[in-house]
């Protein structure tokens, strides 16, 4: 009798077994939790002032997935030239794991612009200086990210909806709805090493 129930209970256990789906060989995507960290986009301006004079900047994007299911995103371009292009607060949101491995990340992040701005003075020519900067609108961006491997997020889709300053951010329908963006866009961990500890 016991060697029949340990029979049947091998059968139920790989019965089971079979009606798992399996992920991805080597790679479950996002459901293996392992995309948590901090990933950066180096982005480069080869004319930063407009003027012709080629100055470049080394400009990051700062993606941080975190395990409690936030995330943000800081751009060190944003400060650059506030005063004359305005500037954008870091993005703040959340992330999901799909059914099927992909990643999607919702963000929301202002954007000001200088008080120079002609829809800020209309009838001002030529503008004021600037002295200040006024919110001019919200954007809310949702990501569709693979994770390629272990230090790799790879971005397929972007879309944001913007927002006046009259309107609210988190209603998801609300806003504008922009185009599908479907360039590619790759982030890559940025990962911790001792090197510059143990260099001579």
């Amino acid at each position: 009798m016991s060697k029949l129930k340990n029979v049947v209970v091998a059968f139920v256990v790989l019965s089971v077994f079979m009606v798992i789906p399996a992920f991805p060989q080597g790679n479950a995507g996002c459901k293996n939790g392992k995309f948590i960290g901090s990933y950066t986009l180096l982005d480069t301006f080869p004319d930063i002032w407009g003027d012709g004079s080629n100055i470049e900047h080394q400009l990051i994007q700062q993606l941080n997935l975190h395990s409690d299911g936030t995330v943000t995103e800081e751009f060190t371009g944003s400060f650059d030239t506030m005063l004359s292009l305005g500037l954008s607060t870091p993005s703040v949101g959340s992330w999901t794991c799909r059914t099927d491995g992909m990643l999607v990340v919702t963000q929301i992040l202002a954007i000001y612009a200088p008080t120079t701005d002609a829809i800020n003075h209309p009838l001002s020519v030529p503008a004021p200086p600037p002295v200040d900067l006024f919110l001019f609108q919200n954007n809310r961006t949702t990501y569709l990210l693979s994770v390629t491997n272990a230090n790799t997020l790879t971005r397929i889709q972007a879309r944001t909806r913007r927002y006046t300053p009259t309107e609210d951010p988190t209603d998801p329908t609300g806003g504008i709805l922009g185009p599908l963006r479907t360039n590619v866009v790759v982030y890559t961990r940025l990962v911790a090493s001792d090197a510059d500890l143990l260099a001579p």
